[in-house]
């Protein structure tokens, strides 16, 4: 094997994928900044419009650390996570088969941002084994240009690849759009025959809300169906 030849080409490697893939972290890290500032200035302007039930309607903003924020509104809890690392969709995927990622393979290496919908109960008494439910995942590349995938409006909003960029304007939208999906996503019942049975462990645990599960809906995973990205 020519030395210099597998030298070059790890060169060219380094100066081409790797310099790009710092690029798109750079534009996914400046967007999650954006949308803890969008997250704080939304929480600041919920509470003045909700002055007299702010205490039956506590809201509340957290920042976890510098790849996680929280939303508390009322009963819910909204998660933004950023993964640290870079991705490619996989060549199955439809969005590679757009003349957008067609004209430039680069462009199809994403950073993402990961919104999770939580009961604020959840946390509060530590129920460790209730379940949250990704609403939606944003996805952006080397021109800041982003799509969404997600439940709702989030599935279908947000899927023009080629002309989205992450402006203010479009992650305020994609913002009320979670919060409005998990407001609107009701806690149901379990079915009798899934709890009719708990251990004494458990039984001496209820007090301290551990371990019987509760999520807004059971069994809830995402389907080919749910999930609508052009």
């Amino acid at each position: 094997m020519d030395d210099s030849n597998s030298r070059n080409k790890i060169i060219n490697l380094l100066a081409t994928k790797s310099v790009n893939k710092y690029k798109v972290y750079d534009n996914t890290l400046d967007t999650f900044k954006r949308i803890k500032v969008i997250l704080r200035e939304f929480a600041d302007d919920i509470k003045e419009e909700l002055q007299d039930d702010l205490n039956k309607i506590p809201i509340e903003y957290t920042e976890r650390n510098k790849y996680e924020v929280e939303l508390k509104v009322a009963g819910d809890l909204l998660v933004f996570t950023m993964h640290s690392n870079v991705f490619q969709f996989p060549k199955a995927h439809a969005v590679m088969q757009s003349g957008y990622i067609k004209s430039d393979n680069l462009k199809s290496y994403c950073g993402t941002i990961s919104i999770y919908n939580f009961l604020a109960d959840s946390f509060k008494y530590n129920r460790v084994n209730d379940i949250g439910y990704l609403v939606g995942r944003i996805f952006i590349n080397n021109e800041n240009h982003f799509i969404v995938e997600g439940k709702k409006q989030l599935g279908f909003l947000f899927n023009n690849f080629a002309n989205q960029k992450t402006e203010n304007k479009n992650l305020i939208k994609i913002i009320e759009s979670a919060l409005q999906y998990a407001i609107e996503f009701d806690l149901l019942i379990p079915p009798y025959e899934q709890v009719k049975f708990v251990s004494v462990q458990e039984m001496n645990q209820i007090t301290s809300s551990i371990s019987l599960k509760t999520g807004k809906r059971l069994g809830f995973r995402y389907k080919a169906g749910d999930i609508n990205i052009e």
